[in-house]
Formats: structure tokens, C-alpha cells, sequence
């Protein structure tokens, strides 16, 4: 996962780019860089942020870095990146994935057009590439949106302004006092003085500089395909994404949930942060207490679910998150998580800092229905095997399966016993899912605008 965010001001943008950009903290645990422009478009500032916080390794840096237009982001690899092309100088930063890079790659290696990296190609680089074929910016992107596999937003930085290309996790347009910015979460734009001005649709360009949207290139309305995950876990709480709050979708989640449940508990909690939101709209349909025995330790941890292995996910998820063992003692309790992925933090969550205090009943609901299907368009699931909800489908099959139609099927026996496998997996005393028709209509859009491809495997 990943965040970017841009802005052109008619000031010295560095400080609100630094802060604009660390709004984005919680999508990734890699990499922070930033890029401004000052007539010329200065060296990127690019740091590692996997063992320090982003503020910490940019607060002296982002003072000396002077523009009025710049582009931040954190991401899993190194940017952003600067390139001198036949279009002119830019820079450029992005977020999503590309699955067909490697082809991509052969097709510019037989054009006998190298790359920088020697071991792993940078998808910033690829797309840079693919955006220099063309004649302008604008039909560069359109090659780019034309030519990869996958979903890729991006910000360019020129000498002229900024272009802002969005996908299925989209960008959105803010607008202040002294210019425009650009960003993935909203939530960069309260503290900033940013209104939300425009919510670009997937496969939409617009062009802006600090005194308004100058351009914006035409959007197939049939391609409005946006990620449901990022109001179930990937947004932060203060985001909205197509004007819906993520906060206030999660806790609808939690009373969607409620709904097809009649468990007895003494109170409900939630798997801090995400699943919190979801456990109060359960306890607030249920009327059942809601109570907080784990607390998230938030300083220098960020989220589990992102690293790119997974004894460092297992290390954070350790780590993070404290119980309270005197509120567990002789209870029958709820707990709402917002997915269930792998599988493995959760099962150590109960092992290791619920069970051993003495509950009576341990019944989990996850706010989402069971992921099936690796994401296709974002550094998250990036296997199969990784899914606990595939793990379990191979135990009853005793092979890998292609037709998952039985396993979609929330009515189905063998739905049930996937199910069943997975609660003994993580040890709980019962597990219960979210149909996916009640997590569309919590979400509050059209089906077909949601890209549900974890879900069902349609993109």
C-alpha cells in the first residue's frame, strides 16, 4: 500500500507538504520522499522509514526544501523520481501495482531502453517510461492507463504545475486560501486548510497549478471501479472517499453485522484501530457494552497488515497491541475485526492476549466477508496461499480449485465448513462473516461502482 499527496501554492509549499505527505503514515512502513519545485524541480528527498517514523526523518530536511509545488509520498519503494525527458523535466511519484511488469520491461528492453535498478525495477520508473512515449503528458498517461495491468495513480510535478492521474484507489482535489493539492486520504486536508473541491473518478487527468484546474482529460464513466476495502481497513478514519466517511461506513458495517447475529455477550470490542469503528456500530445495534481490553500502543508502530513479510507483520502485531487481562476474566465477549486475511495475528491475538485471562466464550465477526481472491491492484494480499479463507478451501478439496462458486455462496455447506476451518485455525468459539450484500449497503454506493475483486474475483 502506498499514499501520495501534491499541492501548488502561491507560497513556499514545504511545510504542508510535509505534513500533507505524513497524513499518509499509516498506508505504508518502506519508504517517505518528497520533491518541490523552485523554477527547477530540485533533487527528490527520499528516506527509508521502516525502523523511524517519517517525521522524524524529514522534519530538519523538509525546511531547507523551498517551492511553491511539490509532491510527497510513502510507499513500499523508493521515490519519488526525478526524470529529464523530451517532455521536460518532471517528477513523479505513485501508488498502486502493475502486474504486468514484466512484460512491460521486455517490451522497453527490445527497444534497447534501459532501466536505473539491477535487481527489482521500480514501477515509479516503468511508468515514467511509458508516459515518455508520447507527445505530451496528458497522452502519455493515457498510454500508461492503456498499457498496464493493474491500477496506478499518479502525480506528476512539472515546471508548470502539477498532473494528477487517479485509479481505483483514487485521488481527491482540495482547494485553500493559496492554492490547490492534491491526495489519496482526505484526511491531509482539515488540518491544512484544504476543502474538498473535486473526487477524480478512476482513469480521470486534471492538470492544476496554485490558481485553479486548468485541464482534465475525459473519464470513461464506465470504469468508475473504486477499492470497498479502503472504507472497510486501508482509510483513515477521518477520510472520505465519493463523500462517505470512513468511520461513519464502518460503523454501519458493525450494525450490518449485528443484524444476522443473536450471540449472548457480556460486551463487544473491536481489534484496535480499524476494528473499533466496526465493534461500536454491533454494540450500538445490539445494545450489548462496548468495552476496550485491547489497547493499541500507536507510537512508532504502524499497521500489520502491511510489511512485506510476514515475521515482521507477526512482530508488529505482537507488539502494538497491550491487553487489559482483568476485563477478559469469566466473559463471553464479541470481538469485531475488520477482516480476516491471513489469519495468523488473529489467532495469536487470542492465543497470546485473550484466552490465557480466563474468558468464557470468545466470538468473532469480521466486518467484511471472506477474502478469496489476492488483490490485484495494490501492494497488500499478494498470494493466494497467503489467504486463510484459500488455506481452508484447500484442506476440504485437498487441492487448489479453480470454480469458487460454492465457496461465494454464504448459504452453501461448503461455505460453512471453510468457515468452521477457519475458526479452529484462529480459536475462536465462533466466527461469523459479513455477506457481502449487507457490506456494499453499508459502504452506501452502487455495486458497480466498487472494485469487490478480493471478495468475488470480478474486476
Amino acid at each position: 500500500m502506498g499514499g501520495i499527496f501534491g499541492l501548488a501554492l502561491k507560497k513556499n509549499c514545504s511545510e504542508k507538504l510535509f505534513y500533507g505527505t505524513d497524513y499518509h503514515s499509516h498506508l505504508a512502513t518502506e519508504f517517505g520522499g518528497l520533491a518541490v519545485s523552485n523554477e527547477r524541480i530540485q533533487d527528490p528527498r527520499i528516506h527509508n522509514i521502516r525502523n523511524s517514523q517519517f517525521k522524524s526523518r524529514f522534519f530538519d530536511e523538509h525546511i531547507k526544501m523551498v517551492g511553491n509545488r511539490g509532491i510527497g509520498v510513502i510507499s513500499h519503494e523508493r521515490q519519488p523520481l526525478k526524470i529529464i525527458s523530451h517532455l521536460g523535466e518532471f517528477a513523479i511519484c505513485t501508488n498502486g501495482l502493475i502486474n504486468n511488469s514484466d512484460e512491460l520491461v521486455n517490451y522497453f528492453l527490445q527497444k534497447k531502453i534501459s532501466f536505473s535498478e539491477n535487481d527489482k525495477i521500480n514501477q515509479t520508473e516503468l511508468v515514467g517510461k511509458l508516459i515518455c512515449e508520447e507527445t505530451t503528458y496528458v497522452k502519455g498517461l493515457e498510454n500508461m492507463f492503456d498499457k498496464i495491468n493493474g491500477s496506478i495513480s499518479v502525480l506528476l510535478l512539472t515546471n508548470e504545475g502539477l498532473y494528477a492521474a487517479s485509479d481505483r484507489f483514487p485521488l481527491v482535489i482540495g482547494k485553500g486560501e493559496n492554492g490547490l493539492a492534491v491526495t489519496s486520504e482526505t484526511a491531509a486536508f482539515p488540518n491544512l486548510d484544504f476543502k474538498i473541491l473535486k473526487y477524480l473518478q478512476p482513469k480521470e487527468i486534471v492538470f492544476f497549478d496554485e490558481n485553479e484546474i486548468k485541464s482534465r482529460a475525459n473519464v470513461d464513466s464506465n470504469l468508475k471501479k473504486i477499492c470497498a476495502f479502503l472504507w472497510i481497513y486501508t482509510g483513515f478514519p477521518t477520510s472520505n472517499f465519493e463523500n462517505i466517511n470512513v468511520e461513519i461506513a464502518r460503523e454501519m458495517c458493525g450494525k450490518c453485522l449485528a443484524k444476522n447475529d443473536n450471540v449472548n455477550a457480556d460486551f463487544v470490542t473491536g481489534v484496535p484501530d480499524s476494528g473499533i469503528a466496526h465493534a461500536i456500530g454491533y454494540a450500538a445495534a445490539t445494545n450489548i457494552p462496548f468495552r476496550r481490553p485491547l489497547q493499541k500502543y500507536t507510537p512508532g508502530w504502524g499497521r500489520s497488515y502491511i510489511p512485506p513479510n510476514q515475521n515482521e507483520r507477526d512482530l508488529i502485531a505482537h507488539y502494538k497491541i497491550i491487553p487489559i487481562p482483568e476485563m477478559f476474566n469469566n466473559m463471553e465477549i464479541v470481538i469485531v475485526e475488520d477482516s480476516i486475511v491471513r489469519g495468523t495475528q488473529l489467532k495469536k491475538l487470542l492465543k497470546e492476549k485473550v484466552r490465557p485471562y480466563g474468558p468464557k466464550s470468545i466470538h468473532i465477526r469480521s466486518a467484511c466477508p471472506p477474502l478469496i481472491f489476492p488483490c490485484k491492484f495494490n501492494v497488500s494480499t499478494r498470494t493466494k496461499s497467503e489467504l486463510a479463507a484459500r488455506e481452508a478451501i484447500k484442506r476440504i478439496e485437498g487441492k487448489d480449485i479453480k470454480c469458487m462458486s460454492k465457496y461465494l455462496n454464504e448459504n452453501s455447506g461448503k461455505y460453512k465448513k471453510m468457515v468452521d476451518l477457519i475458526r479452529q485455525k484462529i480459536g475462536a468459539t465462533s466466527l461469523q462473516y459479513q455477506k457481502l450484500e449487507d457490506m456494499i449497503s453499508a459502504i452506501g454506493l452502487p455495486k458497480e461502482d466498487l472494485c469487490l475483486h478480493c471478495w468475488t474475483g470480478k474486476d
